[in-house]
């Protein structure tokens, strides 16, 4: 089968910079799970990390608009997770995971992107 939906999204880089400084740890529990936030993290810039995530999570919830009841689905469903390899994946849970299987979806396909000022992500969702 072909895509089911498409999605994408551009975060500004700066504005994730202030968010944490403002926020902290209270944004990162809301926002990432504990995997993701380990990662972002240990990075040298995680505000980088952490925006180019927040493009892939909404990203991933416009391609998942197949359904009405995808309005409903948390930040913290959708996982940006990385191979040994370095490449990108997305990993559901919950809300998610069901919308998905009940929908047939068979493989969602990520790409990130960031520098220093902007992180897109692009993502295609097959079944």
């Amino acid at each position: 089968m072909g895509p089911v939906g498409v999605g994408i999204d551009l975060v500004d880089v700066r504005r994730v910079r202030r968010m944490l400084d403002r926020k902290g740890e209270r944004a990162l529990r809301k926002l990432l799970t504990d995997r993701e936030q380990d990662y972002c993290l240990d990075q040298a810039a995680p505000w980088e990390h952490v925006a180019v995530r927040i493009a892939a999570k909404e990203a991933v919830y416009k391609a998942m608009q197949i359904r009405n009841d995808a309005r409903a689905i948390g930040w913290k469903e959708i996982e940006v997770v990385r191979a040994d390899s370095g490449a990108p994946s997305i990993e559901l849970h919950g809300l998610a995971e069901q919308i998905a299987r009940e929908s047939s979806v068979e493989q969602i396909l990520v790409s990130l992107s960031h520098t220093s000022e902007q992180a897109a992500a692009i993502v295609v969702v097959t079944g």
